[in-house]
């Protein structure tokens, strides 16, 4: 079982913020306005809240969502977010999102092998609960579908980015 204390600084930074690049990036592939960003938003924070909740839940998971609730840790994750995945265009946020998830693949596989499955499972989870927290298209919550073809792609990507399962559709 990995810890804290097992990575560098920038690397637990990474394995802080991958809950919320997961959710950018599918959020990225289809803009939902402000109601459906907040639901996204919120999808990405219960699942740290139910990381730590839940007693089956990987060593490691549990970690990265203690350190999520304290202020400092909150900090650090959001910290240079805006920056690194900042771009004019929708296509280059969520290419950078899954560049930087190929980053946290190779780094547990290289520092935290036995957990690197279940959280790679556990951020694949995060984009798909992302992906269904808000409806798209439609008028008013009206119509539309519930994951729309873009996040469907985007969830694809971000699995095959981590080397975890791909989702079912």
């Amino acid at each position: 079982m990995a810890a804290k204390t097992d990575f560098s600084p920038d690397e637990w930074k990474l394995l802080l913020q991958s809950p919320l690049i997961v959710g950018i990036a599918v959020s990225a592939a289809e803009p939902s306005g402000l109601f459906g960003v907040l639901k996204e938003s919120m999808a990405s924070a219960r699942a740290l809240v139910q990381a730590k909740l839940d007693p089956n839940a990987d060593a490691l998971v549990k970690a990265v969502a203690a350190d999520y609730e304290t202020s400092e840790g909150r900090t650090l994750a959001q910290d240079g977010i805006a920056k690194s995945l900042g771009g004019d265009k929708q296509a280059d946020i969520v290419a950078k999102a899954l560049a930087a998830l190929k980053s946290v693949s190779a780094l547990l596989d290289s520092k935290a092998p036995s957990d690197a499955g279940p959280f790679k499972a556990w951020l694949a989870g995060v984009a798909n609960a992302v992906a269904e927290a808000s409806a798209e298209g439609g008028f008013l919550g009206f119509g539309g579908v519930q994951v729309s073809d873009a996040e469907k792609a985007t969830r694809q990507q971000v699995a095959s980015a981590l080397g975890a399962p791909a989702p079912l559709v």
